[in-house]
């Protein structure tokens, strides 16, 4: 839902209102759009996405972010919050505030009902815009399923999946990989998910 409709910001007008705010709010062409609250599904996973991670990458050059990171697409101008980032190397920024990131090379949604279908279709096209972005990943929060868009080479993007308990998210770009029932641990899942085990 759109909070200024009639009334279109800039871009550091936005950031400026963000900062001061106690929510969170995505950015694009002058309206701002309210993101709605997390589930305690959707935080656990995010929890243990963040943890599995960070473990693994303590002693490289890579960070972890969840949640309250600020990606901004500077070739559409989006602004909005992932899920999980993954930086390596050299972060860059919009500005001295550290707050709104440029260059992700790793970016985690976790679905839910009413952020699904954005998820998947215009807000990956957007995240397909960053040049840094090697990998885009989609996990359920109802089911056990985690999907994943690889980014080749010719700028195309490879699509794997992975729903099996025993079965890995495996993250060549950042040298990880995440074992599905680590993601889902301490979450109550409505459906285990197919039967087939398609590893990514």
């Amino acid at each position: 839902m759109s909070l200024n409709p009639q009334t279109p910001l800039t871009f550091e007008e936005y950031l400026d209102a963000e900062r001061r705010a106690g929510h969170r709010s995505e950015y694009f062409e002058g309206e701002v759009f309210a993101m709605a609250g997390a589930s305690r599904q959707h935080n656990r996973i995010v929890t243990n996405l963040v943890t599995g991670l960070d473990n693994q990458l303590r002693e490289r050059p890579c960070n972890v972010y969840s949640n309250d990171m600020r990606v901004r697409v500077e070739a559409t101008g989006l602004s909005t919050y992932p899920d999980v980032v993954v930086t390596c190397e050299e972060e860059l920024f919009y500005d001295q505030h550290q707050d709104t990131l440029l260059n992700p090379v790793v970016i985690i949604e976790v679905l839910s009902d009413s952020t699904e279908a954005y998820d998947r279709g215009k807000k990956f096209e957007h995240y397909q815009q960053i040049a840094s972005l090697r990998q885009y990943t989609l996990v359920a929060q109802d089911k056990c399923r985690v999907e994943q868009y690889l980014r080749q080479e010719n700028n195309r993007w490879i699509y794997t999946e992975a729903h099996d308990f025993d079965g890995a998210l495996k993250l060549p770009s950042v040298g990880c990989e995440l074992i599905l029932k680590d993601i889902y641990a301490k979450v109550k899942l409505k459906s285990p998910g197919p039967p087939e085990d398609q590893n990514v």
